[in-house]
């Protein structure tokens, strides 16, 4: 049978016998199902230390802008992370980590239809 190609890109290959993310190959006959899942930013700290920098700029607004603002700039680039869990007879593994929501789907997708694929 001929090896069908269901997502390629950025080091990342999925068809009908595999897995490949970088250097690391998964067979697909080892993988039981696929599992994405989320994880959220944690931004208690910087939230807080926010909250430090409205009360300081009561003080010193200067001091008080400059720690707010960095703050804010943090807050804004802090991104969810999206992880590909593979489950195979061994467990489960972290075989991809992405910030990109549209290409962690494409792959999840790809992934998915390997599996029905395979029968």
């Amino acid at each position: 049978m001929e090896e069908q190609v269901f997502f390629e890109r950025e080091g990342v290959k999925v068809t009908n016998a595999r897995f490949v993310v970088g250097a690391q190959t998964f067979a697909m006959s080892n993988i039981t199902s696929v599992n994405p899942a989320t994880e959220p930013p944690s931004r208690f700290v910087l939230i807080l230390v926010l909250i430090v920098g409205v009360l300081i700029t009561f003080t010193s607004p200067i001091f008080g802008g400059i720690v707010v603002a960095i703050c804010a700039l943090f807050l804004y680039l802090q991104k969810t992370k999206y992880h590909v869990m593979l489950h195979t007879a061994g467990g489960e593994t972290k075989a991809l980590t992405t910030e990109e929501l549209e290409y962690f789907n494409h792959v999840v997708g790809a992934l998915n239809q390997a599996i029905v694929h395979r029968g």
